[in-house]
């Protein structure tokens, strides 16, 4: 299944954009007065503001949300490790044949680095995920603390892997103006979703699988989670699996993350 594999090639694209906004937003308050002039400041604040919070904006940058729908197909994306959950979500994925990029946090992965390796040793693909996941306040990172968790964990991740990730997600999915000066530096994608069950909150399963269910189609990218405090993200990547099965839809990697053979169930 191929994916467009697109780092930002004008990360600052937007500066230009922005100083013309606020200098418009300036004239027409001179000109019109602050009942005119601040809600278009106030609308310039927002859509800037839109452009960090939404997962899938392409506002500062690209950004991947679906593969092309060239064959029965998904590609999964499991968020957050590795943690105590890896091992039991790898023998999943062999039991149902499917592959999956583990996006995962720098930190977690040099705490671990042999469930890193076991990932990749059973051919599923690597992702970045930041080096230290500051789910709370990553949108608000300025351009030195931003370019830290990403190059920081690129480094420690092809360390451990013996290969550069070549896909980002960011934390939450809120990627500010300066997350894409460093993924342009390190040859790195920014990927999204189009398939969620808010699983990293959501300890039901049935809920979480009903929120997937309703995007399922050839070319989502599914987002799902390990190590959630819930305790349950095995039986949830679980139901998904056999979701896909009865809908006849592949777990598997894009483009050149793919293996050269496809993953054999564990009971072959």
């Amino acid at each position: 299944m191929d994916a467009p594999h697109r780092p930002p090639r004008r990360p600052r694209a937007w500066l230009p954009l922005l100083l013309a906004s606020q200098a418009l937003v300036a004239v027409a308050w001179w000109q019109c007065g602050w009942t005119v002039g601040l809600p278009l400041l106030l609308a310039s604040h927002g859509l800037a503001l839109w452009g960090v919070l939404a997962p899938g904006a392409r506002l500062y940058g690209p950004v991947l949300t679906r593969l092309p729908a060239t064959a029965p197909a998904v590609w999964l994306t499991i968020d957050d490790g590795p943690s105590d959950d890896t091992l039991a979500l790898l023998d999943l994925l062999d039991a149902h044949g499917a592959r999956a990029t583990f996006f995962l946090v720098g930190e977690r992965a040099a705490a671990r680095p042999e469930l890193v390796r076991a990932i990749a040793a059973r051919g599923h693909g690597i992702g970045n995920h930041s080096r230290t996941h500051p789910q709370a306040w990553f949108w608000a990172l300025g351009p030195r603390r931003m370019r830290e968790e990403i190059a920081g964990a690129q480094a420690q991740l092809t360390a451990i892997a013996g290969r550069a990730p070549r896909w980002f997600r960011a934390v939450v999915g809120h990627a500010n103006p300066f997350v894409h000066a460093p993924l342009r530096d390190l040859g790195l994608a920014r990927v999204a979703w189009s398939a969620r069950g808010f699983d990293a909150l959501e300890a039901d399963p049935a809920r979480v699988l009903a929120r997937i269910d309703r995007a399922l189609a050839p070319g989502a990218i599914v987002l799902l989670h390990e190590g959630a405090p819930h305790g349950r993200s095995v039986e949830i990547v679980a139901g998904v699996l056999r979701r896909l099965d009865q809908r006849g839809l592949r777990a598997v990697l894009p483009g050149a993350d793919a293996p050269a053979t496809a993953p054999r169930p564990a009971d072959a």
